[in-house]
This record gives structure tokens, sequence and C-alpha cells, in this order.
């Protein structure tokens, strides 16, 4: 008998037969469904929605949509949104901006080691699994370590040993989960092996002294 996630892998793989561009809801749900862990998130159709929802304050609400991929730059985002009232009044208000699109709402996530990852078509290697620092880091150094797929657990600690600032992953300052972090680029190599991934792009990831966690996630898959 099939457990729940490999199910879900299974639908996965049938879902995506041509190319689509995905909404952050629905590019989370896929690395859900590989054992990648996101934030928790709720889409909401409509006001009454939120009366149902039960959540931990303070939250975020997000347009989901494959057409507005960078949404801090047009304003289709709403963060530290502290009780239901002001949640029914940042739902109104972007409805009101972008009434064809859909919402999700999320908890906030504690602030981690920020990092980024995602899989990449390479015109020279092909499809290739990249990791590095995130945030301002990710602009000015540039600290990023690429291999081709698929990877193996040995790979991807490799992987880390690479980056400039690889004491961080050896509890350098602070205690940080490492195993989770290679635990999730195995992970994400086993979904670009069953799935055709174009592009998959893991921005913001937060590492923590326990657990990792993806907090934004876009990517172009399927065909």
């Amino acid at each position: 008998m099939l457990n729940s996630c490999h199910a879900q892998r299974i639908k996965s793989r049938s879902a995506y037969q041509i190319v689509k561009t995905l909404a952050e809801h629905e590019a989370k749900q896929l690395l859900k469904n590989y054992g990648i862990p996101t934030t928790r998130f709720k889409l909401i159709e409509t006001q009454e929605d939120i009366e149902k929802l039960s959540l931990t304050y303070p939250v975020a609400l997000k347009i989901s949509s494959p057409r507005i991929l960078h949404k801090t730059d047009v304003g289709a985002v709403i963060l530290n949104i502290k009780n239901s009232e002001e949640l029914v009044q940042a739902y109104r208000e972007l409805q009101k901006k972008f009434p064809e699109e859909m919402c999700m709402v999320e908890e906030m996530a504690e602030p981690g080691i920020e990092l980024i990852a995602g899989i990449v078509d390479d015109r020279a290697f092909g499809l290739c699994i990249m990791v590095g620092m995130g945030g301002i880091f990710a602009e000015i150094y540039r600290d990023v370590s690429f291999r081709m797929l698929p990877i193996t657990q040995k790979d991807a600690e490799e992987m880390l040993d690479d980056l400039r600032a690889r004491t961080i992953f050896h509890g350098y300052r602070v205690k940080v989960d490492r195993k989770a972090l290679v635990s999730l680029l195995v992970r994400l190599s086993d979904m670009a092996g069953e799935i055709a991934i174009h592009q998959f792009d893991l921005n913001p990831v937060f590492l923590y002294e326990r657990g990792v966690r993806v907090i934004d996630a876009k990517g172009i898959i399927g065909g």
C-alpha cells in the first residue's frame, strides 16, 4: 500500500504534463509532496474563508499567481498582520488591486540563516542544483555552489563545504541543522528526477538550530 507522501508524488508527476509556471501555493505544495518543509499556508477565495481559518498571528497575506512572481515589487504582499480584523482589511486591499487573483495567508516564519536554493537548466551542463547564501550576501558575494543532477547526500555535503561561508554549517557562532539542509537538497534533486523542471527557485530558505523551512518558492515545470 502506498504511503500518502508517495501517492502525492505520483499525483504530482501525472499533473504536470505541459509546461506551466507555478503560483507560490502550487510550488510549495509540490515541495511538500517531496518532504521539503515550507511555511504553513491556506488559500482564501472569499472574505468568509477568513472566519474559518485557525491561525497563529502574525501572518502574511500574498497574491498567489503565476502572473505575479515578484510580489514585493508590485505591492502584492502584506506582512505582520496581527489579528483577524487586520487580515480582512488586507484581503480587501489586495482584492481591490488584483481582483482576478487568488490570495494565500501564511504564518510568519521566525528569522533564520538566510539561504537560496534551486534547480537551473544550464546550457553547458544541463539540469543543475544550486545552494548559496541568501539576503545581501546573494547579491554582494554571490556565494553559491552548483552540482549536476542527480546528487547524493555526499554531493550535498560537499556543496555546503564549497561555500565561503561554510563555517556557518559547522556551528560557528550559532548552531544550525546541517542535516536538514542536506536533506532538503537531496529531496530537491529527487523531485527534479521525477518531474520535468525548467527552473525552480527557493528564495529565501531559513535554516534554524532545528530544521529548515522554505519561505518563498516559484518554478516552471512540465512538458
